[in-house]
């Protein structure tokens, strides 16, 4: 089973975009959760995300795993499949 995987994003983002090809290009389902008109979630996002106010934040298994340049890193290396079948 795959683990949750959920991308914050906002309406104008290509790193969003980016993120969110490679997942759509490895059969990762994620759920996408637009903060742009919501400062209460981007509060929030931030705290969650240790402290980072840029989007995406991407979390797998509820836990951060940062942003786009993140999730490429995860992807090059092998270790997100590993993140994403726990």
């Amino acid at each position: 089973m795959i683990a949750p995987v959920k991308v914050y994003t906002t309406s104008v983002c290509p790193y969003c975009d980016r993120a969110k090809a490679l997942l759509r290009k490895r059969d990762v389902p994620f759920e996408e959760i637009d903060v742009s008109n919501d400062q209460e979630k981007r509060t929030w996002l931030v705290s969650a995300s240790g402290g980072r106010r840029t989007v995406p934040q991407i979390f797998i298994d509820d836990k951060p795993i940062g942003g786009s340049d993140d999730l490429h890193a995860l992807d090059r290396s092998g270790e997100l499949e590993k993140l994403l079948h726990r």
